[in-house]
């Protein structure tokens, strides 16, 4: 009986973009999204409780400065009400 292979499935390829300085020391690149392509997969992997979704749990991601304090002013918000 032949074993199952296991493949990880990295979906489709991202289109290259910046330049050689945005990728890291450990070989991986920077890709830059809009928020919303991305914010709805995020979601549901929130909601469904997805494991590989913890996986990137201390993993470092940049925000611009108005979207951090909006959500800090949401944190805030949540807090006084709940």
């Amino acid at each position: 009986m032949t074993r199952a292979r296991l493949r990880i499935y990295y979906g489709p390829p991202a289109e290259p973009v910046g330049n050689d300085s945005d990728n890291l020391s450990d070989g991986r690149r920077l890709v830059t999204v809009p928020l919303g392509d991305i914010l709805a997969a995020l979601t549901g992997a929130m909601v469904e409780q997805r494991a590989w979704l913890r996986d990137f749990g201390d993993d470092p991601i940049t925000v611009s400065s108005d979207l951090y304090e909006a959500i800090l002013a949401y944190q805030s918000y949540r807090r006084t009400s709940a």
